[in-house]
C-alpha cells in the first residue's frame, strides 16, 4: 500500500543559509559596551546561567544521600567540596567558558554548531571523516534534548520541595504547584529569550547575591572549610575511598549540569557577556554557596538531608523557596532556549525539516522561538514530573545525557582545534587527556544510574537520534530524485521556445531553491494547462546573519539568457529580521529594466509540493519511511513562510517514490 504526505520544500532556507561575512563580526558588534552590553549581560544571567546557577539546590544533597557510606567528617566533606569546586573550575571555567566558546559557527554555539565546524574543517582537509563527525554531532544534540526534558522537571521540583522543609504537610501541593509553574514557563516562551532574559536577569542577580551571601556567612563562621578548595583533598578522597568516590562522582556532575546549555545559548547573547557574567558573578557565588553547605554539614551532620535550605535562618526559608522557584524557572529557560538553537542548527545541517521559526529580537539573530519544539518539550516535561514525582527520583535519571554530551563536545572540539585552528599534536593530546579523562569518569559513574532512571534520558536521546538520522537519510534519497524530476532549467526553457505553447496574460511566480533546475510547479503548469504566462519569475531567497539588508543591496535579477522570452530569475537576500515577503520582493523588482511590463495586478504564485509515496525501493526500512513521510507532512507551510496571498496561490504537486 502506498502512503502519501506533503512536503513543501521552501526556496528560502528559513534563516539557515547566511552570507560568509555575516557571522561573528556581526555578533560581536552587538555586544558592545554601554547599555546594550549591560542588557546582554543581564540577559545572559537570566537565560544562560539559570541551569548551573540552581545546581546548589540539589547537588550536595544528592551526593550525601546517594551513598550512605559517606561520612560527614572533614576528610569526606573536604573531599566532596574539592571535587565539586575543581569540576566546576576545569569543565565549566576552563573548558567551556575559555576554550569551547571560541568555537562558534557564525555566532551560534551548541554541539550541532560545533559538528558543523568540525565537518567544515575535515572537508577542507580530506573529507573522509566528515560524515561521521556530523553523525556524532547529531548524537550530541539528541542527548541534549534528553537533558532539556530532565532539567526543567528536576529544577522546579527541587525548589518547590523546599516547602516540605518548612512544613511536611505541604508535600501534597508540590506536584500541582510544579505543574502550574511549568505551564507558565512554556507559555511565556513566545515572548522570546531577549524579553524573558530582561525580566529574569535582575532576578538571577538577586539569586546569586543571596546564595553567595548565605554561603559566605557560614564560611565566615567556619573559615576552616576554605582548605577544601585545595585539589589535594579531592585526590586524597579518591585514594582513600575509590568506590565511594566513584559513586559520588555520579552526583558531583550535578554541579556542572548547564555547561552545555551555556554553550548552546551563545547565539542568544554572544560570547563576551557570557564570559563576564560567569567570572564576575556566577562562579564566585556558586563557590561560596558550596563552601557554606560544606561548613554546615560539618557543623550539623543532619543538615545533609537538605543543606541548601537549612543553610538559611527559619524566617528566610519561605522567601528563599519563592526565589528558588523563580530561579529554577529560569534554569529551565537555559535548556529550552538551547533546544531552540540546537533545533535550528539541525535544520541547517539537514537533520530536521523546516520548522516554524519566529525571530524574537531586532538585534540578535540567535533569539528565536520554535513553537513545535516548545510544546513537544512541555508535554515531555510534564510526563516526567508526574512519572517520577520528586527531584530525588529524577536525580537518578540525571547525568547520563549530560556527561555523554560533554564527551562528544570534547571530541568535536579537538577535531576543530586540530583541523581548523591547526593546534600542534601535543596541545591536542594534552587537552584531550586533561578533560576527556575527567569526563569519561563522570560518564562511567553515571552509567550505574541507567537502571534507576538513567534509561529515560537515553530513551529520549535514542528517539531523537532516530528522527534526526531518518530525516537526513530520507532527504538524501529524495533530493536526487527530485533534482532528476525537475531537470535542467535551461533545457526546459529551450523546450518552451520550440513547442509553440500559447502565452496567457499575467505574471507567474515560482519560488524555487536555485536557478539550475526547473520548478516542479512550472513543469506541472505547462504539462497540465498547456500554457505559459507572459512573465515567468523564478524566485530564490536566502537569509544573511545581519538584522536588515537595504533594498538596494537585496535583489539580484538575471534574464536567464534571453531578455525577450519573459523569463527572469530574482535572488533576494534577507536580513534575519526582514520579513520573507516574496510579494514585496516582486513589487520592488518591478522597477528593474528586466522586469519592465510586469502585470502586478495579475500575479499568480505557483508553489511546488511534493507528495511522497512509500515503496519497496531499497534505501530505508519501511518504518523509517513512514517516519520520514510523517515528518515531511508536518513541515512548515511554504506559502505562509513566504507571505504568499492565499487567493493568488496555486499549489501543484508532484509525486516522488521513497
Amino acid at each position: 500500500m502506498a502512503e502519501h504526505a506533503n512536503n513543501e520544500q521552501s526556496p528560502l532556507v528559513g534563516g539557515n543559509e547566511r552570507e560568509e561575512n555575516g557571522g561573528t563580526a556581526s555578533q560581536t558588534s552587538l555586544t558592545g559596551r554601554g547599555s546594550a552590553g549591560l542588557g546582554l549581560l543581564l540577559g545572559a544571567l537570566g537565560v544562560v546561567y539559570g541551569d548551573i546557577g540552581t545546581s546548589p539546590l540539589y547537588a550536595l544533597k544528592t551526593v550525601f544521600t546517594l551513598d550512605r557510606n559517606l561520612v560527614p567528617d572533614e576528610p569526606d566533606v573536604f573531599g566532596v567540596i574539592s571535587l565539586v569546586f575543581w569540576s566546576i573550575t576545569l569543565i565549566v571555567s576552563i573548558k567551556y567558558v575559555i576554550y569551547v566558546l571560541r568555537a562558534d559557527n557564525e555566532g551560534e554555539g551548541g554541539v550541532m554548531a560545533l559538528a558543523a565546524l568540525a565537518r567544515r574543517a575535515l572537508l577542507m582537509d580530506s573529507g573522509r571523516r566528515a560524515g561521521a563527525v556530523l553523525a556524532l554531532g547529531a548524537l550530541g544534540a539528541a542527548l541534549f534534548y534528553g537533558d532539556s526534558v530532565i532539567t526543567p522537571a528536576i529544577s522546579v521540583l527541587s525548589a518547590v520541595e523546599g516547602l516540605e522543609v518548612i512544613s511536611p504537610g505541604w508535600a501534597v501541593v508540590v506536584l500541582p504547584v510544579s505543574a502550574v509553574i511549568l505551564v507558565v514557563l512554556f507559555v511565556v516562551q513566545r515572548w522570546g529569550t531577549g524579553r524573558v532574559g530582561a525580566v529574569f536577569g535582575p532576578t538571577m542577580v538577586l539569586w546569586f547575591v543571596c546564595i553567595g551571601v548565605v554561603g559566605a556567612a557560614e564560611v565566615w563562621r567556619h573559615p576552616g572549610v576554605l582548605v577544601g578548595l585545595s585539589p589535594t583533598y579531592a585526590v586524597l578522597f579518591v585514594v582513600a575511598h575509590p568506590v565511594i568516590a566513584f559513586i559520588a562522582m555520579g552526583a558531583v556532575v550535578l554541579a556542572i549540569t548547564g555547561a552545555e546549555a551555556l554553550y548552546a545559548d551563545m547565539g542568544h547573547f554572544g560570547r563576551a557577556p557570557i564570559r563576564r557574567a560567569w567570572f564576575a558573578i556566577v562562579f564566585p557565588a556558586l563557590t561560596l554557596n558550596y563552601l557554606g553547605q560544606g561548613a554546615l554539614i560539618l557543623r550539623a551532620p543532619d543538615s545533609r538531608a537538605d543543606p541548601f535550605f537549612l543553610l538559611l535562618p527559619g524566617w528566610a526559608r519561605l522567601p528563599m523557596v519563592v526565589l528558588a522557584t523563580v530561579a529554577t524557572v529560569i534554569a529551565s529557560q537555559a535548556v529550552i532556549s538551547g533546544a531552540f538553537s540546537v533545533s535550528r542548527e539541525a535544520m541547517r545541517l539537514g537533520f530536521l525539516p523546516h520548522l516554524r521559526i519566529r525571530q524574537t529580537s531586532r538585534r540578535e539573530y540567535g533569539q528565536i522561538y520554535l513553537p513545535g519544539v516548545n510544546w513537544s518539550l512541555f508535554a515531555a516535561v510534564l510526563l516526567v514530573v508526574f512519572t517520577f514525582g520528586s527531584s530525588t527520583n529524577l536525580a537518578a535519571a540525571y547525568g547520563v545525557a549530560v556527561t555523554g554530551t560533554f564527551l562528544i563536545t570534547t571530541t568535536l572540539f579537538l577535531v576543530v582545534a586540530r583541523a581548523l585552528w591547526h593546534w600542534p599534536t601535543w596541545q591536542v593530546t594534552l587537552f584531550g587527556i586533561a578533560f576527556g579523562s575527567i569526563e569519561l569518569v563522570f560518564f562511567t559513574a553515571n552509567l550505574a544510574k541507567v537502571s534507576h532512571g538513567g534509561w529515560l534520558t537515553l530513551l529520549i536521546a535514542i528517539i531523537v537520534f532516530t528522527v534526526l538520522l531518518t530525516w537526513r537519510r530520507g532527504s538524501e534519497l529524495v533530493t536526487p530524485r527530485r533534482t532528476e524530476l525537475e531537470g535542467p532549467l535551461r533545457d526546459f526553457i529551450d523546450t518552451l521556445h520550440t513547442s509553440n505553447i500559447p502565452w496567457v496574460p499575467g505574471t507567474a511566480v515560482f519560488p524555487h531553491p536555485n536557478k539550475e533546475t526547473t520548478p516542479l510547479a512550472l513543469r506541472a503548469n505547462v504539462a497540465h494547462n498547456h500554457v505559459r504566462h507572459e512573465r515567468i519569475v523564478i524566485m530564490t531567497g536566502r537569509t544573511a546573519n545581519v538584522p536588515h539588508i537595504p533594498w538596494d543591496r537585496r535583489l539580484t535579477i538575471d534574464d536567464l539568457g534571453d531578455p525577450n522570452d519573459g523569463i527572469i530569475h530574482i535572488s533576494a537576500v534577507f536580513g534575519f529580521q526582514d520579513p520573507t515577503d516574496f510579494p514585496e520582493v516582486l513589487r520592488r523588482a518591478a522597477t528593474h529594466p528586466l522586469a519592465e511590463g510586469f502585470a502586478l495586478d495579475e500575479v499568480s504564485y505557483f508553489v511546488s509540493r511534493i507528495t511522497l509515496r512509500r515503496t519497496r525501493r531499497p534505501g530505508m526500512a519501511a518504518w523509517r519511511k513512514r517516519l520520514f513521510i510523517g515528518l515531511a507532512h508536518n513541515a512548515a507551510s511554504q506559502a505562509e513562510f513566504l507571505h504568499l496571498p492565499e487567493e493568488c496561490t496555486i499549489v501543484l504537486s508532484a509525486e516522488i517514490p521513497v
